[in-house]
């Protein structure tokens, strides 16, 4: 029988499958290796886990949320199904002439990333549609019929269909729908109407492209997943977490699967927006490092940053424009190729790179023993002492540091002309580095000052480093949860069901027209609250509005918040006055007597959050004493030092221990730096702060 109190959260990572259980208030978790060609095996062998441990039958589970990469995975690495692209007639190269926008603008020989389908997938049938909706070129059926056999004939699997300024009138997508669903039943179908329905023909072309192409896969591998863990007793629904923050029914997964592209790092972010909640926190880094990459999202007033257009599979590290346009509502975060399993190699300047190539799970870093023999940034924590090989991820994967030491001496070492403690230390600093630095262009980019901030790490290496990216960024505070090591899959147990809608509109602050807009986010709201209501029919939805302006001539736009009261009742001097403060607050200045335009209009349905308990204060206890040692290298002085080591659950609430300390649990290992003393919270949380504040 289910029991409601019983909730199972999983997140599939590039090389840990993490599952956690939640019975009431207590949480059981596994970190278990990636199974790639059947990922589904790997939750099955998590589930059990956690399920022998608790005790509990996987029949009494009520709820699984899921969260995944192998959307994301699947764009990067080109391994979708066969797309065809129905386009208008002249825009059939849109998304290989891209913008005109350079990411690198000095370099003569810039390689632009190529397109997701070549130009022989792409076809294009005579019609068109006026920006205001009015068709000026009818679309004739039976050139549709000819088109569609041309491509049936092709066998391509799945469909994408973009027009021009169909999201203003969709009635000739809808009318090639028909067409496809009578000629070719068995193909998938994603019209750019529904999957994204913005202006910009680029980013909506992309998106439609994109969510075409991955369709067949992840419909295959959601359907798959629901009947083996039926097959295995949790006959139960599944839900999956999109890259908004919320949760969506598994029908609806299936059908708009480019939602789920940044769908693991989302629950991250989540996690991170409440624990920034339960301790009040304002100004919160939200730092997630696992086995393949490391994500870095601005969280403020326990709200995550989002936006409505982000980039896969950049080409070049920390370039905007060199990847791929996805135009969905997303939280908004840096990803970097930094993971536990990244890779290291010399370049031709003699210089340690490092990522965005990984070991993954299959091979995994040389310490694994199962092929690896390039070196990875575990290898390095292993030879630098802040791991235990006998007891990584609880002790069932035993790690060889003779492995990782000879694969540090034969890839950095022999060409460096250094000895392995020192390629380790070169390696660690590279990665350390390239977290640090993103972190700060992506604080800049946001007008915001880091030493403000504090830092909540999570994710099974964040803890390893994140002492050393405080002291590179020159936060003073850092927080380490409970639970950090699977952190995203216990951040899809706390997200909210939710979806947003979002459409384009264009319409002048001159042209102000209340009714019209009163009509539209209706619609939207409308919408939205109908894909909640396939989630959780009783639950009580709450709709937050949202708008983007700018001013005539500009080329892109602002978010701008409503209240329920503003969108119900619009009126022009309040929203002038909104753009105005937004804009203000942004660029530091108004421009007076310029019109203001709106172009996308957004709802997001949503249930009520999660009600968060704050933390109680606990007094300091003296500090901790250990008997045990480990030799720990110290990257602030280069030195090696005998550091203190403790079980976290030997650190009661007050606990406080100096570094340098290593603090162990089966899921992760904190590595607190000279520099800092870690203090355990009432709720679980390693508080660790720099020692200077206490002076």
């Amino acid at each position: 029988m289910q029991d409601k109190s019983i909730r199972l959260g999983v997140d599939i990572g590039g090389t840990f499958t993490d599952v956690v259980l939640e019975y009431g208030t207590v949480l059981f978790s596994a970190k278990v290796l990636t199974t790639y060609r059947t990922p589904e095996d790997a939750i099955i062998e998590g589930m059990q886990r956690v399920c022998h441990e608790s005790g509990i039958e996987p029949s009494q589970i009520s709820q699984i949320i899921h969260g995944t990469t192998l959307a994301t995975n699947a764009l990067i690495e080109r391994r979708g199904a066969k797309t065809a692209l129905i386009t208008t007639d002249g825009f059939r190269d849109v998304i290989e002439m891209r913008t005109e926008s350079r990411f690198e603008q000095y370099d003569l020989n810039l390689t632009l990333p190529k397109p997701l389908l070549p130009r022989n997938f792409r076809y294009t049938i005579k019609e068109r549609v006026q920006a205001d909706g009015q068709v000026l070129k009818p679309l004739k059926r039976p050139e549709i019929e000819s088109l569609v056999d041309q491509i049936k004939s092709a066998g391509f699997e799945s469909i994408a269909v973009g027009l021009l300024h169909s999201y203003v009138n969709d009635a000739h997508e809808l009318l090639i729908a028909a067409v496809l669903k009578e000629r070719m039943p068995q193909a998938m179908v994603s019209l750019s109407s529904q999957v994204s329905p913005q202006m910009r023909e680029y980013e909506r072309f992309n998106t439609t492209i994109a969510n075409a192409y991955i369709k067949p896969l992840m419909k295959s591998y959601l359907v798959r997943l629901k009947d083996r863990m039926a097959h295995k007793g949790a006959d139960c629904p599944i839900f999956l977490m999109h890259s908004g923050g919320g949760i969506i029914s598994l029908e609806n997964a299936a059908e708009f699967p480019v939602r789920l592209v940044e769908s693991g790092p989302a629950g991250g972010a989540v996690f991170a927006a409440h624990i920034a909640a339960r301790h009040g926190l304002d100004k919160v880094l939200s730092f997630d490092m696992g086995g393949t990459t490391a994500k870095i999202c601005l969280i403020k007033n326990q709200t995550p940053k989002t936006a409505r257009v982000f980039e896969v599979a950049r080409t070049y590290r920390f370039k905007k424009g060199s990847g791929m346009p996805i135009s969905i509502p997303v939280i908004d975060m840096v990803e970097i190729g930094a993971g536990g399993g990244s890779l290291a190699h010399v370049d031709s300047m003699k210089q340690i790179r490092v990522g965005p190539e990984s070991a993954s799970s299959e091979p995994g870093p040389a310490c694994y023993g199962r092929g690896g023999a390039r070196p990875a940034v575990t290898d390095a924590d292993l030879v630098l002492g802040r791991l235990d090989p006998a007891n990584f991820a609880g002790g069932t994967i035993p790690l060889d540091a003779v492995a990782s030491s000879a694969a540090l001496q034969a890839e950095l070492g022999d060409l460096l002309e250094m000895d392995v403690e020192t390629a380790a230390f070169g390696l660690a600093e590279v990665v350390d580095e390239n977290m640090a630095n993103a972190a700060r262009v992506h604080a800049v980019e946001n007008g915001e000052d880091l030493s403000e901030y504090t830092m909540i790490a999570f994710g099974g290496a964040a803890p390893l480093h994140a002492g050393r990216l405080c002291e590179k960024l020159g936060i003073a505070r850092m927080l380490v949860p409970a639970g950090a090591g699977v952190g995203s899959a216990i951040g899809f147990l706390r997200a909210p069901f939710s979806f947003e809608a979002n459409r384009s509109q264009f319409m002048r602050l001159s042209d102000f027209d209340a009714p019209a807009i009163t009509t539209l986010l209706n619609e939207l709201k409308v919408e939205a609250t109908s894909f909640v209501r396939s989630c959780d029919a009783e639950a009580e939805i709450q709709a937050q509005y949202k708008v983007y302006m700018r001013y005539s001539g500009q080329g892109w736009e602002i978010p701008v918040q409503l209240t329920a009261i503003q969108a119900e009742t619009p009126d022009l001097a309040t929203f002038q006055a909104l753009f105005q403060r937004e804009y203000a607050a942004l660029f530091g200045r108004v421009v007076e007597a310029m019109d203001v335009e709106i172009t996308v209009w957004s709802v997001n349905a949503t249930t009520p959050a999660q009600s968060v308990t704050p933390v109680d204060i606990v007094s300091s206890l003296p500090l901790m004493t250990t008997q045990i040692r480990r030799a720990l290298f110290d990257p602030a002085t280069a030195t090696v030092a005998q550091a203190a080591e403790v079980l976290r659950s030997d650190m009661t609430p007050g606990a406080c221990i100096a570094g340098p300390a290593v603090i162990t649990e089966d899921e992760t290992t904190i590595i607190v730096p000279t520099s800092r003393r870690a203090t355990a919270l009432a709720d679980g949380c390693i508080d660790i702060s720099d020692k200077g504040a206490d002076l």
